[in-house]
């Protein structure tokens, strides 16, 4: 039995497919917020053999947002540490070791945006909304993440509005990956992800790594940073395996090691 109340997860062929369960909308409570915290802090224990990681929702909508019955019991002495809960949740799939695929569809509002925003990609069916609905709601969060997925203006509109927005106008900005028919979406995060895995466990790794640290940083710094990776990664097996193979004109053997 999962020990996850909230999330299933399946893998095959090294790609783990994580679906939030929560009917009728998979909003986001503390107790799932600690779930999505466990599973993708520690994916080498539920998904062992995962170097991709798809993230999607159960029945009609990717996630509907937070949890609203939590916000009427907030206030300015408990803030803090449940939005602790909340931040570590969201950090636990930006900083998880392998590449983590959105599958998104339906709405992803707020928290579900933010879950989005937390992805190194995100792949939608038609017709799939988001927003950033916190400033109806008294809470603020989500524009950081929407930062990642398009400009800044029109971050700035969605945050003051609150309007939902079709993904068709967020994609023109590239933060989409793909935008697909609603009965391919899955196919679609699943192809984009088996193409990620049939390379080396290790320089997957090492390549989310290397993403995640140079995103911030000024272009010499950035670049520096992952020379030295490369050095570090002459040192593994798969590294000569990758180029024997290129030589050989044959499919590498990776061993992961």
């Amino acid at each position: 039995m999962s020990e996850f109340q909230f999330l299933d997860v399946r893998t095959t062929d090294h790609v783990a497919t994580v679906t939030m369960d929560r009917p009728p909308v998979n909003a986001v409570g503390l107790p799932m917020y600690a779930e999505i915290k466990a599973l993708f802090g520690e994916i080498e224990r539920h998904a062992p053999d995962a170097r991709v990681v798809i993230l999607t929702g159960a029945g009609k909508h990717f996630c509907g947002g937070n949890d609203l019955d939590e916000f009427l019991t907030m206030n300015p002495e408990n803030a803090d540490g449940r939005m602790k809960h909340v931040r570590e949740a969201f950090w636990s799939i930006y900083e998880c070791p392998v590449p983590v695929i959105a599958a998104v569809h339906g709405v992803a509002v707020g928290t579900g945006l933010a879950l989005a925003g937390s992805c190194d990609m995100v792949v939608a069916a038609e017709g799939a909304r988001f927003s950033l609905p916190e400033i109806q709601v008294g809470a603020m969060g989500g524009a950081k993440h929407a930062s990642r997925l398009v400009p800044q203006a029109l971050v700035r509109r969605m945050h003051f509005t609150g309007d939902m927005v079709p993904v068709e106008e967020l994609a023109q900005y590239g933060g989409i990956d793909r935008v697909v028919p609603g009965d391919q979406l899955l196919a679609a995060a699943t192809e984009l992800a088996r193409r990620i895995a049939r390379h080396s466990p290790v320089a997957i790794r090492m390549a989310k790594r290397s993403l995640n640290r140079i995103e911030y940083m000024e272009l010499k710094d950035g670049y520096a940073f992952e020379q030295s990776l490369t050095g570090e990664l002459s040192g593994y097996d798969d590294a000569k395996e990758a180029v024997a193979a290129f030589f050989e004109r044959r499919e590498p053997q990776y061993t992961g090691k």
